[in-house]
Order: structure tokens, then sequence, then C-alpha cells
């Protein structure tokens, strides 16, 4: 449950900092809507809120056997409010045992890899035993 607990800060902090900066620290933002499940006895929870300045999150997730000795929160989520200007900006995420995956049209996107490096790259995945020199 601890890593739970973790999660829920961890998207909570979010959407703290993802409030638009014209409110005042000092003005109260009113909850509009929300919904809490959980934690269940199967480990899985669900919450959602709205509040009056347009931010919108949920969040789901459920305990699952990665191996023998080990289990991990999986974890979907989003999140949505306006910027500065008021243009849309929305977030989605999965986490899991092979880490946290947002998605965002907002987020940058790397830059294709270029093509001898993809080559090499291949080479290398062929020939194992060079490894070994």
């Amino acid at each position: 449950m601890n890593a739970l607990t973790v999660a829920l800060f961890c998207v909570l902090a979010v959407a703290t900092f993802a409030a638009p900066p014209n409110f005042s620290q000092n003005t109260p933002i009113p909850i509009v809507a929300s919904h809490l499940d959980g934690p269940n006895p199967d480990g899985s929870y669900s919450y959602g809120y709205q509040t009056g300045n347009g931010i919108q999150v949920q969040e789901q997730g459920q305990l699952a056997q990665i191996s023998k000795d080990e289990d991990a929160i999986r974890v979907q989520g989003s999140f949505s409010y306006s910027d500065n200007v008021g243009n849309p900006v929305a977030l989605s995420y999965t986490a899991d045992e092979n880490g946290f995956h947002p998605n965002g049209e907002h987020l940058p996107v790397a830059p294709p890899v270029p093509d001898a490096i993809l080559r090499a790259l291949e080479y290398i995945a062929q020939h194992p035993e060079e490894d070994n020199l």
C-alpha cells in the first residue's frame, strides 16, 4: 500500500502545480465534483475530481503480481487544465513496473534516430560475439 500512497501524492502534486497561476495562493479553489473508490481489499482504487477553475483529474489502479515474490501497482490516469492563455492542456499516463509513460500533445518529441546510428545498432545486435573481445 505504500506505493499506492506515493502514486496518489505524485498525482495530487502534479495537479496542484498544474493550476493556472491567475489564482492567488490565498483564494480557495472549490472542488465541484469528486469520486473516490478504495483502496479496496484487492489493491484496486479509483478517484477523480473537477475544480472550479477547470482542472479535471482521474486515475485508477490495481495491484498486479509481476513475479512470484513481487507485486506492482498498475495505474492509468489523466488530467487536464487550461494554460495562462486559455489553451487546453491534457495529459494521460500509465505507470507500472516498467515506469511512468505520459502522453500529451504538449510534450516534446525526440528527433528521429539517424540512419547511420540505426545501422550501427543493427550491426551490434547481429554480432554479439564481438562484445567479448
